[in-house]
């Protein structure tokens, strides 16, 4: 394909899935791809690309930017920058979701809850990085211990209407608990609102430390998952919002990032002294230090062009 305007990448690495998305100088996507393929994959992260590139109908030469984030944001070949998670979906799901105050992601080893200001930009943040309690790997422990697969467990849930308590939240041990209520003969519907219901009051304690703003919108994802949008908008009292593609959040603000760099017609800069003047960073970090536990693949292409804002 040949192109009159300038396309950008961004690149989501994350703990068990990469995602990439190429976009265009209005911020339109025109290609993106996540992949599963194990913890911080490369040959998964290299695929994403590959992926989003050939749907645009381009090459690596033909892109004016590349950006890059989440925990191996490092290893990303190609990029000129690399910013954090946080910087990344707040700047993403902003220009998904025009409006948004409260950013709520969910990922596979870690949660995280950001406010924005009017425009999209970081107030304050806290995360959930010390242990997979309320974090996808949690909803993997229950699919696994009541024999029903991820991607129905949150229909199952929906079912349930008996609160069972769940007094831990470690995923270390929570399959230990699961297993004891299943041998009560609790009804796995009951377990899975249950896990359900305690994952959100742990994230409702995340979003303590930031404060409550409205709207909320939640990603990641466990953001596919009706119940957990369904209980998470209980525990708040409030709509939660979902992106229509709340996976690629992140890697689409740091697309958009590379953009903002190429608009100012300065080089998107590498990690050095200094180079964060080009961008705000968050202004202040909490994390999640202490725990109430008992201790401390596939693939999916998106070629169509989505008109976002930002």
């Amino acid at each position: 394909m040949t192109t009159t305007t300038q396309a950008y990448l961004g690149v989501d690495l994350g703990s068990t899935t990469a995602k990439a998305v190429v976009i265009d100088e209005s911020g339109t996507i025109l290609a993106a791809s996540t992949v599963a393929m194990g913890a911080v994959s490369r040959a998964g992260m290299r695929r994403a690309v590959d992926e989003a590139l050939s749907a645009a109908g381009l090459s690596a030469a033909d892109l004016a930017g590349t950006v890059s984030t989440g925990y191996g944001r490092r290893l990303v070949p190609g990029a000129q920058r690399s910013f954090t998670e946080i910087t990344c979906h707040a700047r993403g799901t902003s220009a998904m979701v025009p409006g948004c105050r409260l950013v709520i992601d969910i990922g596979g080893q870690d949660s995280k809850a950001i406010t924005v200001d009017d425009h999209g930009m970081v107030q304050e943040f806290a995360m959930n990085d010390r242990c997979a309690s309320g974090t996808g790997r949690f909803y993997e422990v229950l699919a696994q211990a009541i024999e029903v697969p991820l991607e129905e467990v949150g229909e199952l849930a929906l079912q349930g209407s008996n609160d069972l308590e769940i007094s831990t939240m470690c995923a270390t041990f929570a399959e230990t608990e699961i297993v004891s209520l299943l041998a009560r003969d609790a009804p796995i519907a009951d377990i899975a609102a249950s896990v359900h219901r305690a994952i959100a009051s742990r994230t409702l304690a995340l979003v303590a430390q930031v404060g409550r703003h409205t709207p909320v919108v939640l990603t990641g994802g466990v953001a596919r998952n009706p119940a957990a949008v369904e209980f998470l908008a209980r525990a708040l009292d409030t709509g939660v919002l979902v992106p229509e593609h709340p996976q690629i959040t992140g890697a689409y603000g740091a697309a958009l990032l590379a953009r903002d760099a190429g608009r100012r017609g300065r080089q998107v800069m590498d990690d050095v002294a200094g180079a964060d003047d080009l961008f705000p960073r968050p202004p202040e970090t909490h994390s999640c230090g202490s725990c109430d536990g008992t201790s401390s693949t596939g693939a999916v292409a998106l070629g169509l062009p989505v008109r976002l804002g930002g």
